[in-house]
């Protein structure tokens, strides 16, 4: 069943439901790190993770570098969170540079620290601005990693979703038709690319559905730390950004606490926004940083959990 949300709809949902009402305590969060290259970016990253631990996440995962660049720095930054808190922690894998007998290594050595949890992507290539190809004796694509998972152990698996469209997709309908061979292959649920405007995700979900796919789609969350790398990132995965929003930070880039409040107020107007269109997941992806995410989990009632109830999730 899926939600159509027009604008006259919204508008008067946002007239009874103010921002800063709760949302009766039934909306999932989870959070996106990646793992940190250095000392000082490593206590950034902790104190993100224990930041935002007591809100109770669904999961956290963490990202896997271009031709597996991050692989022991990503396997150390899981298992750690494994080990340490009370987070599910999810890894990523990707099908670059690497042979399904490695890639499959690094799924048992997964399993093994007790991750049950695999977030599987075809991956970049390791050379920007050059086509994917996959590796001689690897897995060809996403599907084909999310079956090779499923067969080594019963990982629940997350999978990559374009509301608007992977860049290599030759259009749509071919983007809508490999989400569902990923689906096909045993993946639970797929989590978005980022994008700004709610009425982007509520076509996307629509026509998810119309395609026949019923896992759940979670949205991907982008709060704008800094406008400038968002809209290199935007470009480099066909995202649009809209006007509005150069509009609104422009004249910031030497006021960084205001736009910290542009940006928190942005991203949590656009989660409540498909919270009032029926979804009930978000995934923020927080660089490695707690402010924003927090502040816009705060604004839509998300609480942290007594700690007790926490481990015992």
């Amino acid at each position: 069943m899926t939600i159509s949300v027009n604008q006259l709809e919204e508008a008067q949902i946002a007239l009874k439901a103010p921002l800063y009402a709760d949302v009766a305590g039934d909306l999932d969060v989870s959070f996106e790190f990646f793992p940190p290259k250095t000392e000082k970016m490593d206590a950034q990253l902790w104190d993100a993770i224990r930041t935002l631990e007591p809100l109770g996440p669904s999961f956290v995962s963490v990202t896997y570098g271009a031709g597996g660049s991050t692989r022991e720095r990503t396997h150390a930054t899981v298992a750690r969170i494994q080990r340490e808190t009370s987070l599910a922690a999810a890894a990523h894998l990707t099908c670059v540079e690497a042979t399904r007998e490695e890639i499959d290594q690094v799924a048992n050595e997964y399993w093994a620290a007790g991750v049950r949890h695999i977030v599987a992507l075809r991956g970049d290539p390791p050379a920007a601005g050059t086509r994917f190809q996959s590796h001689p004796g690897g897995y060809e694509n996403a599907a084909a990693l999310v079956a090779g998972l499923k067969r080594l152990h019963p990982f629940e698996v997350s999978v990559a979703a374009y509301p608007e469209c992977h860049p290599d997709s030759p259009n749509p309908a071919a983007d809508l038709d490999n989400l569902k061979r990923k689906i096909d292959a045993g993946a639970t649920r797929a989590i978005t690319q980022f994008f700004f405007e709610p009425e982007t995700f509520f076509r996307y979900r629509d026509a998810v559905a119309a395609a026949g796919i019923d896992a759940e789609i979670v949205p991907g969350i982008m709060p704008v730390a800094n406008f400038a790398s968002v809209q290199r990132m935007s470009a480099m995965c066909g995202t649009d950004v809209p006007a509005w929003m150069a509009r609104l930070f422009e004249g910031l880039d030497d006021h960084p606490a205001t736009r910290q409040l542009v940006a928190a107020t942005l991203a949590a107007e656009l989660s409540r926004k498909l919270y009032a269109g029926g979804v009930k997941a978000l995934h923020f992806y927080t660089l490695n940083r707690a402010e924003l995410a927090f502040a816009i989990c705060h604004l839509l009632g998300v609480r942290a959990k007594d700690r007790a109830a926490v481990a015992a999730a």
